[in-house]
């Protein structure tokens, strides 16, 4: 398997995969999805709400807001040793919300949350929670727990995690007039004309629609879109709570563990079977 990095921002990766399976590749997808731990809310007290939410709504939008993830401090609440439906400090982060308008009206942000650990805060400081007319007031402490994707989607580490096959583009330059069709059409402005023949560029942005191929007059067309089955480009935004690498990583390890997992289920055969 070989893997190069084609581009990388600070929440974003794009990377190609070449010798593997789809089945592969999905796998990564939806262990990323569904099994990388990260921090939300998950359980809010509600000690005084006079805003015009209801106090489901208020905590549904609150488990909703990214909160940064430090997964070497804390446990799953599953694995934690306190075995405690409250949990402890070790499966458990405090955020308090106290805020009051008083003359004027106020709009409640996330950076209005105050955690117990620095660690753990909302990703972004201007989410918006409720806003408050003058007079009224919110008063609440809410718990963050880990969690995994697979039981809600506020446990998802991620915003984007997609995969396609690398494209294949063949242009029969002998039968190719280069009438510039092709050119007009594509979406991602893969094709070029360099004097009189059609050339590709940036072949990754490719979405193998064949719109090129339609749109030429020529039959049978002289450009053709394939893919190669065995080579893919992988797709992977985080909302900000965990790292890019980290967010990678750990689903490497699940899968690993899982594997390792799959190998000890089966019954080890003893020289007296084997001889049977």
């Amino acid at each position: 398997m070989q893997i190069q990095i084609i581009r990388k921002a600070e929440d974003f990766v794009r990377f190609k995969v070449e010798g593997t399976t789809s089945a592969f590749i999905n796998t990564l997808r939806r262990v990323i999805l569904s099994e990388v731990p990260a921090m939300a809310i998950d359980e809010v007290v509600i000690i005084e709400n006079s805003s015009v939410l209801h106090d489901e709504i208020l905590a549904l939008r609150l488990g909703l807001i990214p909160l940064t993830t430090d997964l070497d401090s804390y446990n799953l609440p599953q694995e934690c040793a306190c075995k405690s439906e409250l949990g402890c400090n070790l499966c458990r982060v405090v955020l308090t919300l106290d805020v009051e308008a008083k003359e004027d009206p106020k709009t409640v942000y996330s950076d209005d949350l105050v955690s117990e650990n620095p660690q753990v805060s909302p990703v972004s400081s201007k989410v918006t929670i409720v806003k408050l007319a003058p007079g009224q007031k919110v008063r609440l402490e809410a718990y963050a727990r880990l969690g995994k994707g697979k039981v809600h989607a506020k446990w998802q580490p991620v915003s984007v995690c997609t995969y396609r096959y690398m494209p294949i583009i063949n242009i029969d330059k002998d039968r190719c007039d280069a009438c510039g069709k092709c050119i007009d059409i594509c979406p991602r402005g893969i094709l070029t004309k360099k004097g009189n023949e059609i050339e590709m560029q940036n072949l990754v942005e490719c979405t193998l629609c064949k719109d090129c191929v339609e749109a030429c007059e020529t039959d049978p067309p002289p450009i053709q879109v394939s893919w190669d089955e065995e080579s893919f480009i992988f797709d992977v935004e985080s909302n900000g709570v965990l790292p890019i690498e980290r967010i990678i990583s750990e689903a490497l390890d699940i899968i690993n563990k899982k594997y390792a997992d799959l190998l000890e289920s089966f019954p080890v055969e003893t020289n007296e079977q084997e001889s049977n």
